[in-house]
């Protein structure tokens, strides 16, 4: 698998600063949500012609590191 490194860029003239994939307009939270919402990959692809499956994949890993990475305050659950 190719790095995310390499397809997901942040350019503060490119849609507000937000993760998109190098050289479109596309925000990695776009594929995000729309696998959320169901949305495969045809679908996606599809509605996006200048997306290539290689920028899904690196979507995927980019949310992942983030995940990994990345803090979020999350409320606590108590076990009974």
């Amino acid at each position: 698998m190719e790095n995310w490194k390499d397809r997901i860029t942040v350019d503060p003239a490119v849609c507000h600063g937000k993760a998109c994939i190098r050289g479109t307009r596309i925000m990695v939270s776009v594929i995000l949500d729309n696998f959320a919402a169901g949305i495969d990959r045809a679908e996606l692809l599809a509605s996006y012609p200048s997306l290539q499956p290689a920028d899904i994949d690196c979507a995927l890993s980019y949310a992942a590191e983030l995940a990994r990475e990345g803090t979020i305050d999350l409320p606590i659950e108590l076990s009974a």
